[in-house]
């Protein structure tokens, strides 16, 4: 259970809407619920359902930073293109096959082996969701072993997706350094909505930003501005002490 409870840190931390919040806590609930009676086959499917959860936010965050490479990915969904491109909301993506919306993670550079091994955890959720008379997960262990490789797959998407972050938190900084020209004139105002609940950003997605390298963007006649901006990110968001407490 403690495990598992690592994929809260690849989930948002904060939520558009009441709803998406409570899909969130609903599917955690369910989780936590089956884990503890022994019913792991359905904590399985709701801990599956929090992972797809976290590859709808990441495709999310192509979208909106990469906008562009987001349009080409469309190629191939003809049928739910004007959906995926008007889409308000991450969960539109769950219209589109488990599998098939699996290909947006080429535009950062999954390959398609990779891609085959997270298709494998759909298809052992359809096995377990179907009435085929089989128990897949009957004892703790055999959970415990397919979390740890959810996990290892999760990471591993995180890990693709730093350069989308690191180009959403340059941008962010780039446009909001001015007090007087942004939403917020409160820089923490402004890092949690805009940047943190604008874009679905985990505790994962804020580490990176927290590591953001300043120096590729250190001959802005604004730098200043920026480093302060920078720095209250660091200030509210970063670890209490040097051992990351």
């Amino acid at each position: 259970m403690e495990e598992a409870a690592e994929l809260n840190n690849y989930l948002p931390i904060s939520f558009k809407t009441p709803s998406e919040r409570d899909y969130i806590t609903f599917l955690w609930d369910a989780f936590e619920t089956n884990y503890t009676y022994g019913k792991y086959q359905f904590a399985f499917l709701a801990y599956h359902m929090l992972t797809m959860s976290f590859v709808y936010f990441n495709i999310w965050q192509i979208r909106q930073t990469l906008p562009k490479d987001f349009e080409k990915g469309l190629i191939g969904f003809a049928k739910h293109e004007k959906a995926l491109l008007e889409a308000t909301s991450p969960f539109v993506f769950s219209t589109v096959n488990e599998r098939t919306i699996l290909r947006f993670l080429k535009l950062i550079a999954c390959d398609n082996s990779k891609i085959g091994t997270y298709a494998k955890l759909v298809e052992d959720r359809n096995e377990a969701a179907h009435p085929n008379g089989n128990i897949f997960y009957s004892e703790q262990s055999a959970l415990d072993r397919k979390i740890t490789e959810i996990l290892r797959v999760v990471d591993e998407i995180q890990t693709h997706s730093r350069c989308v972050i690191e180009r959403c938190y340059r941008d962010f900084l780039l446009q909001n350094h001015d007090p007087e020209e942004r939403e917020y004139p409160d820089a923490a105002d402004q890092i949690r909505e805009v940047l943190i609940h604008g874009n679905y950003m985990s505790q994962k997605d804020i580490e990176i930003c927290l590591g953001f390298n300043l120096a590729g963007i250190a001959d802005r006649p604004e730098m200043d501005s920026i480093r302060t901006l920078h720095e209250v990110l660091k200030s509210v968001y970063g670890p209490d002490d040097e051992h990351g407490a």
